[in-house]
């Protein structure tokens, strides 16, 4: 058996340690095989070294946290832990996207999420399909803040069509901002997590980050910019054709669609599911797909999810199932 000893300086106790120890508690709870002991400010740890070494390196990860952030909680220290099938110190050197508004941890929370950040390291434009709660557009808005934090880009753009309007928003009250709003939530409550609410708008201000209708692009060219467009699956092929050759150098594309919610017209084929039939074969374009699998949301979500799935899954089997022979005297 190998013993540690850490000694706590130039750290608030009470920040790190958690109230009644909770912080230390939940970190000795994730490594059973050894025993970690805190006193005053000293951390004893005792057990094998390899794993010595892991709680090491974890409570250093967790130290540099209450360094940048001045405090922690019982879920951050669950987000330093909990990364499904990755060890947490590559999770958290490699995984975390970026860090939000009082020390929140933004980073993948399931093994497609993780494809998604992957294929936006490895491609210019990267589709990102599945159904409501997984977590496509949250990570989207995450990537581009993380390239913006980097000056890998100058800018954010984020679009959405608006279907209900028609995209001729004229007839509502307010400004053009103001005339989005309802459309534009959940992008907002994202920027919210990772932007502190006065740099956020100064940002909108200076046009930094724009949040603009799918109709406004048009006759642009998006350069130097992570460009998101939310929804895809309510454009029509003109719409999305138009986004597309909107691309300017340096630029990064996330195009978000949940294809079984198209809200278009009737007979309006979503131009979405037209364009990954003709892209899908494009060289430098990734397609990553999220099932229910991925959602974060309430557990009772993934299970509304699944059943819609099964519902629909039955109603496709019984619309091709052949038709009984006529005159047969039934």
């Amino acid at each position: 058996m190998v013993e540690k000893v850490i000694t706590l300086e130039n750290v608030p106790l009470t920040e790190f340690l958690g109230q009644a120890n909770e912080n230390i508690r939940q970190v000795a709870q994730a490594f059973p095989q050894s025993k970690i002991i805190s006193r005053g400010n000293e951390i004893r740890i005792q057990g094998g070294a390899p794993e010595i070494l892991r709680i090491n390196n974890l409570i250093n990860l967790l130290l540099e946290h209450v360094d940048r952030f001045g405090h922690l909680t019982p879920d951050t220290v669950k987000d330093y832990l909990d990364v499904e099938g990755v060890p947490f110190e590559e999770a958290n050197r490699d995984q975390v996207i970026v860090f939000g508004n009082k020390g929140l941890v933004i980073k993948p929370k399931s093994p497609n999420q993780r494809k998604l950040v992957e294929a936006a390291v490895k491609n210019d434009l990267v589709f990102a399909l599945g159904p409501a709660g997984t977590g496509k557009t949250y990570i989207a808005v995450a990537l581009a803040v993380r390239a913006l934090k980097n000056r890998e880009v100058k800018r954010i753009i984020i679009t959405r069509p608006a279907v209900e309007a028609g995209e001729n928003l004229g007839f509502l009250p307010g400004d053009l901002q103001e005339k989005l709003d309802p459309y534009l939530r959940p992008i907002y409550d994202a920027l919210q997590d990772m932007v502190p609410p006065e740099k956020l708008k100064y940002y909108q201000e200076t046009r930094v980050i724009e949040i603009a209708p799918l109709a406004y692009m048009r006759g642009r060219t998006l350069h130097d910019a992570f460009v998101l467009l939310d929804e895809a699956q309510n454009t029509t092929s003109e719409q999305i054709k138009m986004f597309l050759t909107r691309m300017g150098p340096n630029s990064k594309v996330i195009i978000t669609g949940d294809q079984t919610q198209v809200d278009l017209p009737v007979r309006q084929k979503s131009g979405l599911s037209e364009a990954l039939r003709i892209l899908k074969d494009v060289k430098g374009i990734g397609i990553v797909n999220l099932s229910g699998k991925d959602v974060i949301r309430h557990k009772l979500v993934k299970a509304i999810i699944e059943a819609y799935e099964k519902n629909q899954a039955e109603k496709s089997q019984v619309r091709h199932e052949p038709s009984g022979r006529k005159g047969n005297g039934e």
